[in-house]
């Protein structure tokens, strides 16, 4: 009798733990270059569950939650690290003239930044945002807001770096040299390394994204207005691909006078669109997304 009883007390266990542990849903943390805000929404529900208040002069086009738990950005004028309790957990500055729009945390624990500037600047920070390595480059585009977006450093150390100005991407080393270039058009803005080795780059005004592969220098698969139904891309800003080869794009609408578009789409392989994030009315728009489960 005892036996069966805890027999019992360990099936019930075994079914809690069991429904814990696959008891998450999905999140989106977001931002938006002229929406003042920091957010993390429920994507069934599409209901802001978190949201930190961002200074008249901030703009944030990089989120992302970091390996502790915190909350990483970048802000324009500076990169911060908060926490879920609103405390700051570091403060790193630009210099005067600066653009900082990339913050991302790396494998290593420590932190990237990319600066747009003359020159323009990738640093690194420890755990406590200290600057530990810095190299100094030069895109050959005048105008620092024209210069980049999000930089991704890759496992062979070297740096992805989506040029806006000049429609391209180029791999860049710690030797500042460019060991590889592709086209992609429009204003290049973000850039993801997938599973199989290509570049997922997003296309900003020029309304469409690319999968590139890097070694033909060929785009293999791009998705633009004419492949949607019924939804118009506008400023295609930062991309998600999901293991089940689903994208999720921001749809930034600060270029455009139609505001009726959805802020967030996400498309299948085949280029249905299976999820929008409609008009929000505490939401101005969307050009930064970080995907987790919690």
């Amino acid at each position: 009798m005892i036996y069966r009883y805890f027999r019992y007390l360990f099936f019930i266990a075994m079914i809690s733990t069991y429904c814990s542990c696959n008891d998450t849903r999905e999140k989106l943390l977001v931002s938006g270059c002229g929406w003042k805000q920091v957010a993390i929404l429920d994507k069934k529900t599409g209901e802001i569950e978190w949201s930190h208040p961002l200074a008249a002069h901030e703009d944030c086009n990089d989120v992302e939650i970091t390996q502790e738990g915190n909350i990483l950005y970048a802000y324009t004028s500076g990169a911060r690290l908060i926490n879920r309790e609103q405390q700051t957990l570091w403060d790193f500055k630009a210099k005067k003239g600066e653009e900082l729009f990339t913050a991302t945390q790396l494998p290593s624990g420590r932190y990237m930044l990319a600066i747009c500037g003359t020159p323009s600047r990738i640093i690194e920070l420890d755990p406590h945002g200290q600057p530990v390595e810095e190299i100094e480059f030069d895109t050959s585009i005048t105008g620092v807001h024209d210069q980049f977006r999000q930089i991704v450093k890759t496992p062979q150390n070297t740096y992805l770096i989506p040029l806006m100005g000049k429609g391209e991407v180029i791999e860049m080393n710690k030797e500042k040299e460019v060991i590889n270039k592709v086209e992609c058009g429009g204003n290049p803005f973000a850039i993801q390394i997938l599973k199989n080795g290509n570049w997922l780059v997003s296309c900003g005004d020029a309304h469409y994204f690319v999968e590139i592969a890097p070694e033909s220098k060929q785009i293999v698969w791009k998705v633009g207005n004419d492949d949607l139904s019924n939804i118009s891309l506008l400023f295609v800003a930062e991309l998600v691909r999901y293991k089940n080869g689903n994208t999720l794009i921001s749809n930034w609408n600060g270029h455009s006078q139609d505001k009726s578009q959805p802020l967030l789409i996400e498309v299948d392989p085949d280029n249905r669109v299976v999820w929008t994030l409609p008009l929000h009315p505490d939401i101005v728009n969307i050009s930064a997304v970080y995907s987790f489960k919690e």
